[in-house]
């Protein structure tokens, strides 16, 4: 967005007449107050407007701090003790990686710490709660790349050790700190896993919300914390920095402040070279209902400020683009004096300054006075989120190294002369012919120093960041809990999975125990899965609860809002959904209240549309359910290829801890859900469940008996065949064609003779992982007894080839080739999905019952036990047409 035009004033005709009008205004500021002031001037705009005159609108400021000097209120510390724990901080900093990179590759950033340390600094010691009595604690989103400093201060208060220093960013060994905050690698230390960009922004936005949706449900006591986000200028250019601005605005999202750390650099270059990217922020925030606040300049400028009334400074600041900015800190005060003071009127406001008097003016950001300034507004201010935007120097302090240069994001290394500049600059301890070691330092026991940090985080409730691993255990239902649904529905009783799972959710809301912790997630599409009927029962969560009349009101099942609604829905907003649904799911963490959150959604536009945050959530050691709905690649008969999955379970391989199924009978959901519950919030295990379900209506058999804990693994035994010495395979499905393959099992006895055994399978991933884990044991273990995966273990000893078939792409069932002893033959979706008919569907990717069958009958023929006559007779028995397009490619 370019920054927003100023009106070009004419000429003053009447400069009394002007001066009385600014004489009345400044009157009615000072016995009326700013908010009289303001009224006043917008009803003079609305009664311009309303004569016809047009008065483009501009949500910019001048280029100044929006909290006057003679605003500001006291400063409560010791300035002098802080800059000299602040110094030591940098240096530190600045060390932890110049150090791990002596020996190493492994890369780190000195320059966003450097630019950003004033920042953290005073938040640390004023204003950030650690959870304690009667305070949950703030949440706070630190910015990836200036994590060395918060492990310095970590070190310094005796958190971390010189080893675990040492051994920056080498994570493999187990002794080292994590690149970057990851609650993963380091979970009591990391809440959020925030480096990749444009993430913090978005999730502490729907943190904040979700805060308001426990207060409003009696959960948790949440109205007295705040959730900070820090980010750079140049992370704002992510698409989901500023993607949910409109929902902090539109939900008030008073316990939320960003604060973005304008160093006016990115990893390359100039952020806005030929722009102002304060400017930029302050109109698209403010524009979005925000109130901002702007820390530009810092307390060296004031005096400046003071002698010169007619603003000559003011108006040259607006003038000058970032990339000027930016320059004039690569150079010097000769070189600030020759270009920005570049009119006479402008050098005799400084003509009793010195160059180096010049060089000291100082931005905002590195102000401590300012920043406690605005973080105090930020704090008292009610009905918005606030923005604070902080001019600050990119690599400040780094000298030739990389202060305001390029380079300084790359910069990883300091020269000598480099270090002794920064030694001298902070007045760091450490001797010249000590200097290489870069040694990290400490206040002595004792000292001033370190009883002041210390004291500081004591009266805000202990040390941060920290991270809570463990909550209350919930009382899960047992499975019984389900049984209707482990029963066979009946003969002419047809459901889909889709309404099974419903079901499910239906009975955990009821229950007494969990009922209250059941968090809905939709995103404006809960017709779609039969979830309407939940509106009425348990409300779409509002805080302005219905202020209107539901067009739908005299309906059984109208759209209901209330404050203290069960609900969370988003709108067409999947990255928000995703959002929510990771605030509920680390919970148990962030609040100390276990939420057991579902998000159901199209699977095409789960995983693959946001994919970035379900692998957050894996960071993030979150719990909860993600349901993906109309699953698979034909299922979803008329939609066409957007919207048809066929490799949602492929992208959920590749998180850790993500569990993935995709069952297609009630009585293989109902367990896989119940053990979830188990696993996620009796057992506290760190692990999310990824379950597809399908629209498609059929009647469901009986669970088999005993089957709950293949199911589990992920493979299990639907139906033998009948005795025979003639041919037999083993038919494998899941999800939506498995009926396809119990199809194809009677049409293999009743056309060709041919038996089957049918074993549904729920989890190719779940299988992959055993049987990979296994073969690493027997790799590891050569002198014990082999382990058998469980693949191996339930095709053991069974007779004939193995034919699977999926609504997924091949990759998903090839995962388990190596585990299976029987020949072995994969039929898929690949290819880009069709608009059509289900049948019409399966028959293009060749996984419908007749598919199946001559895939079976070609393994046979293979292995000798058919003539391959029979082969050909079933493609024209069947009408499939061997010279029809390949769907992989079409």
């Amino acid at each position: 967005m370019a920054e927003m035009p100023h009106v070009l004033l004419q000429s003053d005709p009447d400069a009394r007449e002007t001066q009385e009008w600014l004489e009345a205004l400044n009157a009615v500021i000072a016995q009326e107050g700013p908010d009289r002031a303001h009224y006043l001037i917008e009803r003079l705009i609305e009664a311009a407007r309303e004569d016809g005159i047009d008065l483009p609108y501009s949500a910019t400021t001048a280029y100044l701090n929006t909290i006057p000097s003679d605003q500001q209120p006291k400063y409560p510390g010791d300035p002098a003790i802080e800059e000299r724990i602040q110094a030591y901080l940098r240096w530190n900093a600045m060390a932890m990686v110049v150090r791990a990179n002596k020996h190493t590759n492994v890369g780190g950033h000195i320059a966003s710490y450097a630019s950003s340390a004033t920042l953290y600094d005073v938040g640390f010691n004023w204003f950030w709660n650690a959870a304690h009595e009667g305070h949950g604690g703030d949440l706070i989103f630190f910015q990836g790349h200036s994590i060395p400093g918060v492990y310095a201060r970590a070190f310094m208060l005796g958190r971390l050790t010189e080893e675990q220093l040492e051994n920056f960013r080498q994570e493999a060994g187990g002794k080292g700190l994590s690149s970057y905050p990851h609650p993963w690698l380091m979970p009591d230390f990391w809440q959020f896993p925030t480096v990749s960009m444009g993430l913090a922004p978005l999730q502490a936005i729907y943190q904040a919300r979700f805060m308001k949706y426990l207060q409003a449900r009696g959960l948790a006591k949440t109205d007295n914390r705040k959730v900070w986000a820090f980010m750079g200028d140049g992370e704002m250019d992510e698409v989901e920095s500023r993607g949910a601005i409109g929902v902090g605005g539109r939900e008030k999202l008073d316990n939320l402040v960003f604060v973005i750390n304008c160093n006016l650099q990115r990893l390359d270059g100039p952020v806005r070279g030929n722009g102002k990217i304060i400017q930029e922020l302050e109109s698209e925030f403010r524009g979005a209902g925000w109130n901002v606040i702007k820390l530009i300049w810092g307390t060296h400028w004031d005096a400046l400020f003071a002698r010169d009334p007619q603003g000559l400074i003011k108006r040259r600041m607006l003038e000058l683009v970032d990339g000027d900015y930016q320059t004039f800190k690569a150079k010097d005060g000769a070189y600030v004096r020759a270009n920005f003071f570049n009119t006479p009127e402008l050098q005799a406001l400084v003509a009793d300054y010195t160059d180096e008097d010049i060089w000291r003016l100082n931005r905002g950001g590195h102000d401590m006075f300012k920043i406690y300034s605005a973080y105090k507004a930020a704090t008292e201010h009610t009905g918005q989120p606030t923005l604070i935007l902080a001019k600050t120097i990119k690599g400040f302090g780094m000298g030739e190294s990389g202060e305001a240069q390029n380079i300084s994001h790359q910069a990883k290394k300091m020269s000598q002369d480099a270090l002794k500049s920064m030694r001298d600059r902070f007045s760091i301890p450490v001797a010249d012919d000590k200097l290489a070691e870069m040694p990290f330092i400490k206040f002595e026991e004792g000292s001033p120093e370190l009883e002041y940090m210390r004291k500081r985080r004591m009266d805000l409730g202990g040390y941060l960041p920290s991270r809570r691993t463990k909550s209350d255990d919930l009382q899960v239902p047992a499975l019984s809990a389900f049984d209707a649904l482990l029963k066979a529905s009946g003969e002419g009783r047809e459901f889909s999975t889709t309404m099974a799972i419903v079901r499910m959710f239906n009975i955990l809301l009821k229950d007494k125990n969990v009922g209250k912790h059941v968090v809905p997630i939709v995103v404006d599409e809960s017709r779609t899965f039969g979830m309407e009927g939940m509106f009425r029962q348990y409300g779409i969560w509002n805080q302005q609860g219905q202020q209107y009349v539901p067009q739908d009101h005299d309906q059984l099942m109208f759209y209901k809002e209330t404050v203290d609604g069960q609900i969370m829905q988003d709108g067409i907003n999947e990255a928000g959904a995703m959002a929510d649904w990771i605030a509920a799911a680390t919970s148990y963490s962030v609040h100390g209240v276990p939420m057991i959150p579902f998000y159901i959604f199209y699977s095409m536009f789960g995983l693959q549309r946001t994919m970035d945050l379900c692998w957050a959530a894996g960071d993030s050691r979150a719990r909860g359910f993600l349901i993906g709905g109309t699953a698979g690649r034909t299922t979803l008969n008329g939609e066409g290829l957007q919207h048809e999955d066929g490799h949602s379970h492929v992208l959920a391989h590749t998180i850790p801890n993500c569990v993935s199924y995709d069952p297609t009978f009630s009585f293989e959901a109902a367990v896989i859900f119940q053990d979830g519950l188990r696993r996620m919030y009796a057992e506290q295990e760190d692990v999310y469940y990824y379950i597809t379900v399908m629209n498609e209506n059929y009647e469901h058999p009986e669970m088999p008996a005993g089957a709950e804990a293949d199911i589990i693994k992920g493979l299990y035994k639907l139906k033998d065949g009948a005795k025979s010495k003639g041919p037999r395979v083993q038919l494998v499905g899941s999800g939506t064609i498995f009926r396809e393959v119990i199809a194809a099992a009677d049409l293999l006895k009743k056309d060709w003779g041919v038996e089957a055994d049918i074993w549904g399978a729920p989890s190719f991933n779940e299988l992959a992982r055993d049987g990979q884990a296994t073969q690493r044991w027997n790799m590891l273990h050569p002198l014990e007894e082999k382990r058998v995966s469980h693949v191996e273990a339930k095709f053991k000893g069974s007779q004939g080839p193995v034919i699977v078939a999926t609504d997924y792409i091949r990759l998903y069932a090839e995962q388990i080739r190596p585990f299976v002893p029987n020949k072995y033959v994969v039929l898929g979706t690949d290819g880009f999905g069709r608009s059509d008919t289900r049948e019409a569907l399966r028959n293009h990717f060749e996984v419908d019952r007749r598919w199946v069958v001559v895939a079976a009958l070609s393994a046979l023929a293979e292995e000798g036990k058919v003539d391959r006559e029979k082969v050909a007779a079933a493609l024209v028995k069947y009408e499939l047409d061997p010279n029809k397009p390949n769907p992989m490619t079409v």
